[in-house]
């Protein structure tokens, strides 16, 4: 399996991610993946009234589901390997290039409205939340 191209990816939608890697998942030679989810974020407040184990329960059905989506899309010669984010990205990434060596790490996470996501590597910046759009109309509007 050493001589596989080997491909890193993080991805939180299915539908988008499968988009971003159409080509390289059309290519005819057999590659390995590492498919990394990154569930969303809970917010602080939700410990109030989930428990760690709750919390834990829901992130691992969120991401089978999102690995049920995704790798029937994948080749069936390819090799594909379902991992869930745990801690700082760039320090995760560090752990699994460690463990294979070489591979090529892809970054296909949707981006969200005014959520700021966090790189995958140290040499990345991070993705720019996507801001509100603005309207330029013509005119002026007064309020009354």
């Amino acid at each position: 399996m050493s001589n596989l191209d080997t491909y890193i990816v993080y991805l939180d939608d299915a539908a988008y991610a499968q988009d971003k890697l159409h080509a390289l998942l059309n290519q005819p030679q057999t590659k390995r993946f590492i498919l990394v989810a990154c569930a969303p974020r809970m917010t602080r407040r939700i410990g109030k009234w989930l428990s760690h184990s709750a919390r834990e329960n829901w992130r691992d059905k969120w991401c089978e589901k999102l690995f049920s989506q995704f790798v029937p899309r994948i080749s069936r010669q390819d090799h594909v390997f379902c991992e869930v984010a745990n801690g700082p990205l760039p320090d995760y990434t560090a752990m699994l290039l460690k463990d294979l060596g070489k591979a090529q790490v892809l970054d296909v996470r949707r981006p969200k409205f005014g959520i700021e996501m966090q790189p995958v590597v140290d040499q990345q910046t991070a993705p720019t939340p996507i801001k509100r759009p603005t309207l330029n109309l013509p005119g002026r509007i007064v309020a009354a």
